[in-house]
């Protein structure tokens, strides 16, 4: 194998398991170390550079950071990263007077940005401090989204989205309510340089079966139902309640549905629970309030009895699965007929755009959806840009963000005549986390402590109000625990390969053998010859130069190292180091900047 080149930021970042999974590449075990030191506000700024909304996602983000945790490797349970956003958010200071500002002039680009979501809100939020005029056109009479109307306000209070977006609206950001956009060519004649289209995807999906118009009046599309009751349009639902479908807006269903007067809510999933989209806690959270799952179960039609819905026919399914999890045969074995008074559909969502007309140049899939470059979010229309659910259908909040990031690049470089393709790289600074012989600026002991549990409010008080927000957030000793957990996987393990000695030092040190020293060779080879066999070819192999005195080479598996630094404290010679990681992510400011430096 060649040598590993490291000048390549890509290489440390992907060894920041978290970091790398995070779409906005939050740099999550700096924030954690910043918690851990008491300075909740600089960990709040941290997250915020990234994420937007900390506070926020603190509370209701997808987790794609935890099941990439290295602390995963080493026992069952992810550090809690998400709840440890929460805390920074929590626990902080004002930090009004530390965000970009207004400026005191404008640069006289008007920028249009269609629904007040998250994808369009950062988009604000990078653009408006640079100068540019930013109006929002929310339909709603509140912004945010599906913050706002379709995630409850039990997950997430009120007073906790609207102090986020009110930061972003405190730059500069027009915002106008009630202003539903009937059609993109009247905006585009307005005189706007550029349009973002972050309206979602607000079409819920139905389900045409056998009974589904006669039963109309008690058969409700999950996420029209939770804006209703969001907007307080709907405050109550029937005692037994079917949810049909197992993706999160069908937990938020179940569990509304509680805090509306049912009695029995089961979920109906029509297949086995390893193929639910759920996330495993949102579905933690629905039976800890006594929510029902029943598996295998396929809708079959909605009975109704003199005019009214009385309950559902599922047919029964039996499936057969190979040895990776997969289904090879479907049967049905029956039917069952479930009463209930209510069903909520909670089985997919769709793009809509009936407001934006075919001739103006935006092409569209065989699926409805916008033609949209993966990278500059500008569709076949230069000019108008798409983020969020609205460009690539259904995801979540961070995705929506990220979005939002490269959008503001885009729309700068499209008003500025520069070419949108053309986008500053991704960097890394590396810095000697040294103190001492033996010091280190992080904690490298490593704790057997385990993940600590979220307290929660009593069930009787929190299915009494649907505004009780559920997460009491963690306390001192929690924080205190939870923080010494990270690895700090952004520390890395530097190699210079002319200062090795071949002693096997820090082979001997390691205390999970992820190092060894092997003649070259081909990458199988030596992932097999390693002390223990590096079998996840999704992390790399470190491999440095030859060693000077047998040609061999210092081979790592990146994938096990745990970034614990002994290795570095045992060798005589400094050949390993830990250095300090800061991967630099490009926005937009540092795209202007970049233009102003010039």
């Amino acid at each position: 194998m060649q040598p590993t080149d490291t000048r390549d930021p890509d290489y440390f970042h992907k060894v920041v398991d978290c970091q790398w999974a995070c779409p906005a590449h939050t740099p999550v075990p700096e924030y954690i170390r910043l918690i851990a030191q008491g300075d909740f506000t600089g960990a709040y700024l941290v997250n915020r550079r990234s994420n937007v909304f900390p506070g926020i996602l603190g509370r209701v983000c997808d987790r794609p950071c935890e099941p990439a945790c290295r602390r995963g490797r080493v026992e069952e349970e992810p550090v809690a990263i998400c709840r440890l956003k929460r805390v920074a958010a929590d626990h902080r200071d004002e930090v009004s007077h530390l965000l970009p500002q207004k400026p005191d002039k404008t640069n006289g680009k008007k920028i249009a940005l269609i629904g007040a979501g998250p994808a369009s809100l950062t988009v604000a939020n990078d653009l408006a401090p640079l100068g540019y005029e930013c109006t929002i056109f929310e339909a709603h009479h509140r912004p945010g989204g599906l913050m706002i109307a379709n995630i409850p306000a039990f997950r997430l209070p009120e007073e906790v989205l609207d102090e986020e977006i009110g930061y972003i609206l405190n730059m500069g950001v027009e915002l106008k309510l009630n202003s539903r956009v009937e059609s993109l060519r009247a905006l585009m004649e307005g005189g706007y340089d550029a349009v973002f289209v972050g309206s979602g995807a607000p079409k819920g999906k139905d389900l045409d079966i056998e009974g589904r118009q006669e039963a109309d009046a008690n058969i409700h599309i999950g996420i029209d139902w939770l804006e209703s009751v969001a907007f307080e349009h709907i405050d109550k639902i029937g005692k037994r309640v079917l949810i049909i479908g197992v993706g999160n807006t069908a937990m938020d269903c179940c569990r509304t549905s509680l805090r509306l007067g049912a009695d029995d809510v089961k979920v109906m999933a029509r297949k086995p629970r390893q193929f639910f989209k759920a996330s495993p806690w949102e579905l933690e959270d629905a039976e800890d309030e006594n929510v029902e799952i029943v598996v295998n179960h396929s809708p079959k039609r909605f009975v109704v009895e003199n005019g009214k819905l009385v309950g559902m026919e599922f047919e029964l399914m039996e499936y057969e699965l190979d040895d990776d999890g997969n289904i090879t045969e479907t049967r049905k074995a029956g039917t069952k007929v479930i009463p209930c008074d209510d069903v909520i559909l909670a089985i997919g969502q769709e793009n809509a755009f009936p407001w934006i007309e075919r001739d103006l140049g935006i092409e569209f899939d065989k699926w409805g959806v916008p033609v949209v470059d993966e990278t500059t979010h500008q569709s076949t229309l230069p000019g108008v840009f798409f983020g969020g659910d609205s460009a690539f259908g259904p995801k979540n909040i961070i995705w929506a963000v990220e979005h939002g990031h490269q959008a503001a690049i885009s729309i700068h470089k499209h008003c500025q005549d520069e070419a949108i393709t053309e986008r500053m790289p991704r960097g890394v600074n590396l810095q000697s986390a040294k103190m001492g012989v033996n010091e280190w600026m992080y904690s490298n002991a490593y704790t057997g402590a385990h993940r600590r549990d979220m307290p929660l409010v009593e069930l009787k008080q929190r299915l009494s109000n649907r505004k009780t927000e559920v997460e009491l957030g963690f306390d001192a000793e929690r924080i205190a625990t939870e923080v010494q957990r990270c690895l700090n996987c952004d520390v890395q393990t530097v190699f210079e390969a002319p200062l090795c000695k071949e002693c096997d030092a820090c082979l001997d040190i390691c205390p999970v053998d992820c190092l060894s020293i092997l003649p070259n060779g081909e990458e199988e080879a030596l992932r097999q010859g390693m002390k223990v066999p590096a079998a996840n070819k999704e992390q790399a192999l470190y491999v440095s130069e030859p060693l000077k005195d047998t040609g061999r080479v210092m081979v790592k598996d990146e994938n096990l190292c745990l970034h614990c630094g002994l290795c570095a404290e045992r060798c005589p010679t400094a050949a390993w180091d830990m250095q300090d990681a800061d991967i630099f992510i490009p926005h937009v400011d540092n795209e202007a900047g970049k233009v102003a430096a010039e």
